[in-house]
């Protein structure tokens, strides 16, 4: 079997039409254990229940930032290990910095395409 057929990606986007885009992206590279939530607390109550393998996060979120996100993952000790890939439209190299600090794996400038989405997953967890 397959990674790509075993892998679970949650996405974290507050905004359903990129919500949209990665989730097609994801189906066409063959992944199909899929879960979304719209902001940060929301994937940390997920996590907490249905654990996931690799997350996918905007940025730019309302009350909790994609990095925030990261630095709650990674100081669980139950989601310390989970892959973490964040997305942005205007990466900084602040924002690299502070998130290579807190344990990102990788980082993908939007607009991004399929290729370059699994890319970059497969960077971070392996070939698909």
């Amino acid at each position: 079997m397959a990674l790509k057929d075993v892998l679970k990606v949650m996405i974290v986007d507050d905004m359903s039409v990129s919500r949209g885009l990665m989730t097609q992206s994801l189906e066409e590279i063959g992944i199909k254990n899929i879960d979304f939530q719209v902001s940060g607390a929301e994937a940390l109550s997920r996590l907490a229940v249905n654990p996931a393998h690799l997350i996918i996060s905007d940025y730019n979120m309302p009350g909790m930032s994609g990095l925030d996100l990261l630095e709650k993952v990674r100081t669980n000790k139950a989601t310390a290990k989970v892959g973490f890939i964040l997305i942005t439209g205007s990466p900084s190299q602040e924002l690299l910095d502070r998130g290579i600090k807190l344990g990102l794996n990788n980082l993908i400038k939007k607009p991004f395409t399929t290729a370059s989405l699994k890319a970059s997953i497969e960077a971070v967890v392996g070939k698909l």
